[in-house]
């Protein structure tokens, strides 16, 4: 049996702790279990520990994701409530999502809930795990089949992370005597250690001088689509932004105003980043160059003033800000494509193979792989707003380098 999804969006989600009868009302037609008061109460404890976390849109569907997947497998396939769970049904749960059934796995996204009748109501269309295809696959025309579905080392550790948050919700309102999940102690069965340090992805200077060069191209042809082109791009790699903190979202609504002149005359850019938490980016000068290139293009004076409400990257059309994280990456993939194919004309067709799989991210690695070069690794942790100096430091490869240079004078004829 295919389960239907539980929990709509956070947009289209009532209040569970003042409208959870709503909710349910919505859902007692396609979920038969919720006729059961224990089931509709477990129901009503996972909405308000998800509820909670609706702060952030990205954090909202991450803990719905896991919390609403162990939901249903506990449902169909444990014919309990999530409350009364032991540790070895949890373990169980683990090897159903690393190896979940076909029903379960669809080749696409789609939509949790849809209209009917003026009510939103389960797609039938909606499976609770996805396969995917990496961009490089899909953009040789391959498609993913559901039998391909595999959960990556990181989404093994959230599904750890989040569903122990969730039992100590559940204790905390006497809901459940224990946490199972704590009590699992072997989680390396599950989990891998690793042993070395991953690579960091980025490009190369040479990926990125064509990468910026064809962003320049583009805004000398055509300065009406392409300036902000120009400009965003300069943004994710000269102040390490992330998507989120470059559109506008529930959270935020990045403004002009949000690049700021102290005392000493130095330019900062205020960022609200992951955990709701403001950081301050120091603006180089070349950075500061960009900002007064686009401003003049925008027939904004050179530098912003304090609380200027100007949206920092605007739609292309209609008005506001810019609101799409698909936009960002489609606008960063064009310049990829174009400084692939730029690469490849020039002869240089391997070291352009990179740019086939990047992804915005990237960028950002980039512009710290760089920085951490020459400035103090305490200072780019500040402004890449990195939790702990641990994380700045795997953007170090110092370490590589030497190891590299020692290794390369292996000899395989020992003397």
């Amino acid at each position: 049996m295919t389960p239907f999804a539980l929990i709509d969006n956070l947009e289209h989600l009532p209040n569970p702790f003042t409208q959870f009868d709503r909710i349910v009302a919505n859902l007692e037609g396609s979920i038969p279990q919720l006729m059961d008061p224990d089931y509709r109460r477990d129901l009503q404890l996972a909405l308000c520990f998800i509820y909670s976390y609706n702060g952030s849109q990205a954090t909202f569907n991450s803990y719905r994701r896991e919390v609403e997947r162990l939901l249903l497998w506990s449902w169909h396939k444990a014919s309990c409530p999530t409350t009364q769970l032991k540790r070895e049904q949890i373990e169980e749960f683990i090897h159903f999502c690393i190896s979940p059934p076909e029903s379960w796995i669809g080749t696409k996204n789609v939509a949790r809930f849809k209209l009917s009748m003026g009510e939103r109501v389960p797609n039938k269309s909606w499976r609770p795990f996805v396969a995917h295809v990496s961009k490089l696959e899909f953009k040789n025309g391959e498609t993913p089949l559901a039998k391909q579905h595999s959960l990556s080392q990181s989404a093994i550790r959230a599904t750890f992370s989040i569903l122990s948050s969730y039992y100590g919700f559940l204790m905390q309102e006497d809901a459940a005597q224990q946490n199972p999940v704590a009590l699992i102690r072997q989680k390396s069965k599950f989990v891998k250690k690793e042993i070395t340090r991953k690579q960091v992805r980025r490009i190369s200077n040479l990926q990125w001088d064509y990468v910026i060069e064809t962003a320049e191209i583009l805004a000398q042809e055509d300065p009406t689509m392409h300036e902000r082109t120009l400009f965003v791009m300069n943004a994710l790699l000269g102040m390490y932004l992330r998507i989120s903190e470059l559109v506008a979202d529930e959270r935020s609504a990045p403004v002009m105003g949000d690049f700021i002149k102290d005392s000493d005359g130095h330019w900062w850019f205020k960022v609200l980043s992951k955990g709701n938490k403001e950081r301050l980016v120091a603006v180089s000068d070349d950075m500061l160059n960009a900002l007064i290139r686009y401003r003049r293009f925008r027939d904004l004076p050179n530098l912003p003033t304090i609380a200027e409400n100007t949206p920092l990257v605007p739609k292309n059309r209609g008005q506001g800000p810019m609101t799409s994280s698909r936009q960002v990456r489609n606008i960063v993939q064009s310049c990829f494509d174009k400084a692939y194919e730029r690469m490849c004309e020039d002869g240089m067709r391997a070291d352009a193979e990179d740019l086939r799989v990047a992804t915005v991210h990237w960028l950002r690695h980039t512009g710290i792989s760089e920085d951490v070069k020459t400035r103090p690794k305490e200072h780019v942790r500040e402004d890449a707003g990195h939790a702990s100096m641990a994380t700045t430091d795997k953007y170090i490869d110092t370490e590589y380098r030497e190891r590299h240079a020692s290794g390369r004078k292996k000899t395989l004829r020992p003397h």
